[in-house]
C-alpha cells in the first residue's frame, strides 16, 4: 500500500486540527462547515449541509453504474478534559476527540479526495459525516430527515480505529460485530431520617445496596449461558448525609447483549427485581429502561468484501476474522437496518491509550490504512467491469 506523500501530509494536518477544534454532538457547525469545504475543493458538486442537524452527505459519481456504495465516519468528541501536552491538544475545554473520531473524518476525506481525483469505480458513493454518535443519535437524525430517500445506497462501511491492535492491522466478522446497549435508572422512594433512629423512617441505601447485589444475577441465573451479556451498576446515589438516612435512592447503569430477546430478558427481570426489593423494604420503585444503541450486525457477504479489500491494502498477514463480537456500542447498526453493510476495526497501536482516556490521541500512522480501505472497498464494490454475482443483492 502506498499513500502519495503529500496527501500523507495532509491527511495528518486534517486530523490534527479537528483534535484541537473538538465538538460535542450536533454542536459539530465547525467540524460539519471544513468537511464541506474540503469536499468542494475536491470538486464535489453534490455536497449536502445539516443532515441530522450537523452532518454532511457528499455524492460523487463515476460511469453509468447505477448502485452505490456509502462510506460513514462519525465526527463528534466526548465531553472529557483532555490530560495532553501535544501539540494538537484540544482548544476547547472540558471536550476532546477521545475516540478518534477525528481519525476517521480525516480517513473518509482522504477517500474522497482520492476517488474525486482518480476514479476507477463505476457508481455513486455516497460520503457519509454523521454527528452525534458518541451518545447514538446522531444516525437517527440523519434517517429521520430522509437519508435513505435523498441518498440511497445499496451496501454501507464503517470502520473504528481499535487501542491495543498494531498499526496496518484490521478485524471484522460477519454477524454480530458490537453489542447493544441499554441504560436504566431504578429510583427507591421511602423516608429518610435521623441516623440515630433508622426505625422511625423507610430508609432507602440499604435495600439500594441489596438491590445492586441482585442486579448482578440477572446474567448469572436468568440468561442462558451461551448468551452474552452484561448488567453493570455504574452510579448509586442518595440524598443522605453523613447523620442523615436517605429517603431516595438512584441507581443508574447499562446493559449489554446481542439479541432483542436476552434485552427483554434483562428488562423484565430488572423490573420484577425492584418491584420485589421494594416489596420487602415498604419502599416506592420506579425503573426507567432505555435502549440507546441496537446490536451492529454484519451482513456476511459485506464482511468477507471487507475482509478482502483489507487483504489488498494491508497485507493477508495483518487482517484476520474476529474472533468473537465487541462489547462496545456504535449506532453505525442504524444504517445497517436499511442496508447490508460491514463495521470494522483497524489498529491505532499496541501502545494507545484506551478509547476515552484523556490522554488518548489517534495514531496519525493508522490514517493511510484506513483511506485506502475506503478506497479499494469502493472500486472492488463498484468495478469498472459490469457488476458480477459477488455482488450484494437488495
Amino acid at each position: 500500500m502506498t499513500v502519495d506523500e503529500a496527501l500523507w501530509d495532509e491527511l495528518r494536518a486534517w486530523r490534527r486540527d479537528l483534535h484541537a477544534h473538538p465538538e460535542f454532538g450536533f454542536e459539530e457547525h465547525r467540524t460539519g462547515r471544513l468537511v464541506a469545504e474540503r469536499l468542494r475543493s475536491f470538486g464535489f458538486t453534490e455536497v449536502a449541509e445539516g443532515v441530522g442537524g450537523t452532518g454532511v452527505v457528499a455524492s460523487l459519481t463515476r460511469g453509468s453504474g447505477k448502485r452505490s456504495v456509502a462510506l460513514r465516519a462519525d465526527i463528534d468528541a466526548l465531553r472529557i478534559s483532555e490530560q495532553s501536552e501535544l501539540p494538537h491538544r484540544s482548544t476547547n475545554p472540558g471536550v476532546m476527540h477521545a475516540c478518534g473520531h477525528d481519525g476517521h473524518t480525516a480517513m473518509l476525506l482522504g477517500a474522497a479526495k482520492i476517488l474525486a481525483t482518480e476514479g476507477g469505480f463505476n457508481g455513486t458513493v455516497r460520503f457519509l459525516f454523521q454527528p452525534a454518535e458518541e451518545w447514538g443519535r446522531g444516525a437517527l437524525a440523519m434517517l429521520a430527515q430522509g437519508l435513505m430517500d435523498r441518498f440511497p445506497f445499496n451496501e454501507i462501511y464503517g470502520l473504528h480505529n481499535m487501542p491495543g491492535l498494531p498499526v496496518g492491522a484490521f478485524r471484522t466478522r460477519a454477524g454480530a460485530v458490537m453489542s447493544a446497549e441499554d441504560n436504566f435508572e431504578i429510583v427507591l422512594r421511602g423516608l429518610g431520617g435521623h441516623a440515630s433512629k433508622p426505625q422511625g423512617g423507610r430508609e432507602v441505601l440499604v435495600a439500594a445496596c441489596s438491590l445492586v447485589l441482585n442486579l448482578q444475577t440477572i446474567v448469572s441465573r436468568r440468561v442462558a449461558p451461551t448468551e452474552a451479556a452484561v448488567v453493570s451498576v455504574t452510579e448509586l446515589l442518595t440524598d443522605g448525609t453523613r447523620n442523615a438516612l436517605p429517603g431516595t435512592a438512584r441507581i443508574l447503569g447499562d446493559a449489554r447483549s446481542f439479541r432483542p430477546e436476552v434485552s427483554a430478558t434483562i428488562e423484565a427481570e430488572m423490573r420484577r427485581m425492584a418491584a420485589g426489593t421494594a416489596t420487602s423494604y415498604d419502599l416506592a420503585s420506579e425503573v426507567t429502561y432505555t435502549r440507546e444503541f441496537i446490536p451492529t450486525i454484519n451482513d456476511s457477504e459485506a464482511a468477507a468484501a471487507a475482509l478482502t479489500a483489507a487483504r489488498t491494502v494491508m497485507g493477508g498477514g495483518n487482517v484476520r476474522e474476529a474472533r468473537e463480537p465487541n462489547t462496545g456500542s456504535e449506532d453505525f447498526a442504524r444504517f445497517l437496518q436499511h442496508a447490508p453493510g460491514c463495521f470494522g476495526f483497524i489498529g491505532n497501536g499496541k501502545d494507545s491509550k484506551p478509547l476515552h482516556h484523556p490522554e488518548y490521541d489517534f495514531n496519525d500512522d493508522a490514517l493511510p490504512h484506513g483511506t485506502m480501505f475506503f478506497v479499494q472497498i469502493v472500486r472492488d464494490r463498484l468495478p469498472l467491469r459490469e457488476p458480477g454475482p459477488q455482488q450484494i443483492s437488495t
